[in-house]
């Protein structure tokens, strides 16, 4: 921070007080949304205490056993965990819970990380808590969790599972 800060200031040195304010590094860090930093900092400590205890392995193996280790189905469970708890502690921990194989469905670039990766990615948007950008939208323009739940949860439910279903798809052609 301290060398983009030396930076700018060299960058705007010709210019007026009134542009250099608007461009400096204050200006800047004044901007930043506080509470959505605080709220995702407080989502990731917990994650990581709740992989640090073992509930995000236990959870794994429930899952592998519930579902017999099918990959769509654990990862659609996953995507819709993705809706309460962020997607980056939870791709973490699925990294975590399942080791890269050299061939097969684990494989880096198999058909399990790159569904997880849809999955999780967009099942965080069922709820407008689940995504970095829902998070912005309620604290910038004041969306409420209820109004999304009622208005734009169901659209996003069917989105998630029609993506789902032409992933699924594209697999077995």
């Amino acid at each position: 921070l301290g060398l983009i800060w030396a930076i700018t200031e060299i960058m705007h040195k010709g210019k007026s007080k009134e542009d250099k304010e608007s461009l400096s590094v204050i200006s800047v860090l004044q901007k930043i949304d506080v509470a959505s930093v605080l709220f995702f900092l407080g989502i990731l400590l917990a994650v990581a205490a709740l992989q640090d205890i073992g509930h995000l392995r236990t959870v794994a193996s429930y899952l592998d056993k519930t579902f017999a280790g099918n990959i769509f189905s654990i990862n659609i469970v996953i995507g819709l965990l993705s809706s309460i708890v962020d997607n980056v502690p939870l791709v973490a921990a699925a990294q975590g819970m399942y080791d890269i194989a050299p061939v097969g469905e684990f494989a880096a670039n198999g058909h399990f990380w790159k569904f997880l990766a849809y999955c999780a990615g967009t099942g965080g948007s069922t709820l407008i808590i689940g995504s970095a950008a829902g998070v912005a939208a309620m604290g910038l323009e004041k969306i409420d969790f209820m109004w999304y739940l009622k208005k734009i949860s169901w659209l996003a439910i069917i989105g998630y599972f029609a993506g789902a279903a032409s992933y699924f798809l594209l697999f077995l052609l």
